[in-house]
């Protein structure tokens, strides 16, 4: 069977071909075997065939190995720029990277993957075959190919291992040329429950209590790439039946969802967040998601629909539950329209979880400050294994869950600072990111390094 071939079918069926001699070849797969391939395999050679059953950690790690070792150190510009963009593609898909960074140099064109938060640099490209994979995403994302010196910004859909996969592309001249950056939208059917987001019994309780009220505002606040979206998501589905009218504007549509009437804005075509969100109100819906709060316009248009009979919920980029209530006022939102508007605010981060299979916990324990924490914390050893990267395979929130209390929107009302109000939150039994996270770190989810990493080291209040 020719080499290429064989190959390709092992790709199409999210094989990997370990072995080939004369008499045999040898084909891990992920669970038990699809018996289309074993199929193609027996009609294309004669050859002993031995399927090895892996799991799909062991397969990731297997391919990152077999990505960093065996390919070449600059891929050459006679390959085909489809082959290599289809590969990296599928390769990202398979190791659940988020993103993916086409980056020029003087020389040569670097590719890296964002797995779990980090970035794991992949083959360098010559400079010819990068500018031919810039001109292929172009086309795909529908952008301009002629246009080199303004950023440019689109969607495009693949088929990759048989299923359909969207990418948001975004693209930023360079010195040395332009830089691309691929999203990945969808890159596995989650299942989008609310037990399933991390939050603590406490979290999901207050949560879902606001959830189920007629009319409010709930906001998720955090950096880019924190799980504000599944988190966003995860709450629709959970009110998503046929009795309610649920409706939403985004830039773009990450998740579809059956039951949900989605709308993706179009700044060229002049359909706006503002402009949206003004007809989505004439189409009797009960509860209103906005993709993100980008402006006051915007902010007021989500504040007065929840004050008349919408439950509304939208996304912020701040730091902390606090943070967002002076965001909404810097925005140009009155004090009294976000106390009386106002029903939650989550804050949220995503920390590398440790892999279950090789984490060790030190004989030491690492004790905090008795206001931070009143407990010493296990100390965890990433160890690393061929099941994970360096010690950690995916990643775990961390939430921080205030509700708005008659205290708090007296205080929101009156213009209290944001230390003020934080500290009447935890008054009312708020536990904070940090203290979340150390919860994740006594549960062996994570390191305290890590939750500090991400949050910073706490002043001690």
């Amino acid at each position: 069977m020719n080499p290429d071939r064989l190959m390709a079918l092992c790709q199409r069926h999210n094989a990997q071909l370990l072995n080939r001699d004369p008499d045999k070849i040898t084909i891990a797969v992920v669970g038990n075997p699809p018996s289309e391939l074993l199929e193609a395999l027996r009609f294309a050679t004669q050859k002993r065939i031995d399927i090895e059953c892996w799991t799909s950690e062991r397969m990731e790690k297997h391919r990152q190995t077999a990505s960093e070792s065996h390919l070449p150190a600059v891929a050459s510009a006679t390959s085909s720029a489809i082959e290599i963009l289809n590969r990296t593609l599928i390769q990202a898909m398979s190791q659940r990277a988020s993103d993916i960074h086409i980056e020029p140099a003087d020389e040569s064109w670097q590719i890296r993957l964002r797995i779990d938060g980090v970035l794991y640099p992949q083959q360098p490209l010559s400079s010819e075959l990068g500018t031919t994979l810039i001109a292929r995403l172009k086309v795909l994302g529908n952008l301009d190919i002629a246009e080199r010196r303004l950023p440019q910004d689109g969607q495009f859909t693949v088929e990759l291992s048989g299923a359909p996969v969207s990418f948001r592309i975004a693209t930023l001249p360079c010195r040395s040329g332009e830089k691309i950056v691929l999203r990945l939208l969808q890159q596995e059917q989650q299942a989008l429950l609310l037990d399933q987001l991390g939050m603590s019994t406490t979290q999901q309780r207050l949560f879902t209590g606001a959830l189920h009220k007629s009319q409010g505002l709930i906001l998720v606040t955090g950096p880019t790439g924190s799980g504000k979206t599944v988190t966003l998501y995860s709450a629709l589905q959970a009110r998503n039946t046929p009795a309610v009218n649920i409706c939403s504007v985004e830039d773009p549509v990450e998740i579809p969802l059956d039951g949900l009437n989605q709308t993706p804005i179009n700044p060229r075509a002049g359909l706006t967040f503002q402009s949206v969100l003004r007809a989505l109100l004439r189409q009797d819906p009960d509860i209103i998601m906005v993709g993100e709060i980008r402006d006051g316009e915007t902010a007021e248009i989500a504040i007065n629909a929840a004050q008349t009979g919408h439950l509304v919920l939208s996304t912020l980029h701040t730091n902390s539950t606090a943070e967002t209530l002076v965001r909404l006022q810097q925005m140009g939102v009155a004090r009294w329209m976000i106390s009386s508007a106002l029903s939650l605010v989550i804050a949220q981060r995503l920390v590398r979880r440790l892999c279950p299979h090789c984490r060790q916990e030190a004989l030491r324990d690492t004790p905090l400050p008795q206001a931070l924490w009143p407990r010493p914390l296990p100390h965890w050893l990433p160890v690393g294994c061929d099941r994970c990267y360096h010690g950690f395979y995916g990643r775990v929130a961390i939430f921080e869950v205030m509700v708005i209390t008659r205290e708090l929107r007296s205080a929101i009302a009156s213009g209290a600072a944001v230390e003020e109000i934080e500290k009447l939150a935890r008054q009312t039994g708020m536990v904070t990111l940090f203290e979340h996270g150390c919860m994740a770190v006594e549960q062996g989810h994570t390191t305290l390094e890590e939750v500090v990493q991400m949050l910073g080291a706490p002043d001690g209040r």
